[in-house]
Formats: C-alpha cells, structure tokens, sequence
C-alpha cells in the first residue's frame, strides 16, 4: 500500500476564478508544478479530488470538466509535473440540472472519491495527505485517518479567519502548495518511496 498526496484543484494548483467557464481563465498558481514535481520525485502518488458542482448548477457540461483537467495536465506536463488521476464530483444538493442534484459521497468533506481512489491505487489513506484551500478538504482527510494541509491560495486566508470558531485544525497551515510539499516530505523523512 502506497501512501499518496491528494489536491484540491481550483485555488490549490489553479487560480481560484469562481466557476470556470473558459478555457483562458486555467493559470498554475506561481510554485504549483514545481511542488508537484518534488513530489514525483519522491514517488509518492498524486491525486487530485475536487468539487466541480458547476455542472449541477448548469454552468458548464461535464464534458468541459474534462477539457479543464486536460488542461491542466497539459501545462503540468510543460513544467515537467505529473498526476497520477483526477477524481471530481459532479452534484449537488441544491443543483439545477436534475441529474447532478442530490446528496451524494463523493462531494467533499464526504470521503468517498478518497476511497475510491485507495481502492483503484492500493493507497494507504492513513499514511496520506491532503493539501486544498477549504477546510472540507482538510475535515475530508482527517475523518479517515490521513493529514489535511491548509494553503492560503485561493480561499485558504478566508478559510483560516474561521478557524478558532470551528473544530477543524489543519495538521499544517501553508503559504502555498510548494511550501506545502516541503512540510510534506519532511514528514516523510524525504523517505517517501518506500512500500511500508
């Protein structure tokens, strides 16, 4: 069993826009490739989990999801950075495409598309990470066991104001997910290929 860090996608890797509806408005956040290259080259696995709910409030098809991660991949790929696979959700509750709107275990803080992905990848959750910009990605994380990371790209400043209110404490609180990487592989021990 592997361990693996998981990524929340708009305001962790990409600039956080709202919903994106063209192709243009997809830019790396400064640091992004090259943290996801350090963890290449760690061998740990990288997965990114994100909520694209765009397509239950009839924003965009799911087919341009799609086109967006591809994207994504491509200008990764440019910077010499690689995923592994791109789980999203697609739902939600109060969505107005009728077959998207429903309470579902994949938006996160479920943690279905987290198993998911464990089972597809023999990924040891526990022994894993989660790195995003909204506390659902880190309350995601925790409640099965692995470490959640706070960024404060994207919403991740606003996230943080609400934390003394709330009972979520990220493991770790970045500036971004390079620096987030950084604190995530020294918690390894730089060790990170190993098959434990």
């Amino acid at each position: 069993m592997e361990r693996a860090v998981f990524l929340d996608r708009d305001g962790t890797i990409n600039e956080e826009v709202g919903y994106i509806t063209h192709l243009e408005q997809v830019r790396l956040l400064p640091g992004a490739a090259a943290g996801i290259r350090r963890l290449n080259e760690s061998g740990l696995k990288v997965v990114v989990i994100t909520n694209q709910a765009g397509v239950a409030r009839g924003v965009h098809l799911e087919s341009f999801i799609h086109e967006v991660n591809g994207l994504i991949t491509a200008q990764l790929r440019q910077e010499g950075a690689s995923i592994d696979r791109i789980y999203y959700c697609p739902h939600h509750p109060l969505g107005e495409v009728d077959s998207y709107r429903r309470e579902c275990l994949c938006r996160k803080p479920a943690p279905g598309l987290l198993l998911q992905a464990a089972g597809d990848l023999e990924l040891d959750l526990s022994r894993s990470y989660m790195v995003g910009d909204r506390l659902s990605d880190v309350q995601m994380m925790q409640s099965i066991g692995g470490k959640g990371i706070l960024v404060l790209t994207g919403h991740g400043a606003e996230e943080k104001e609400v934390l003394q209110s709330l009972d979520v404490r990220p493991d770790h609180v970045a500036v971004d997910l390079r620096e987030a990487v950084g604190w995530i592989l020294q918690q390894c021990g730089d060790g990170a290929r190993d098959d434990g």
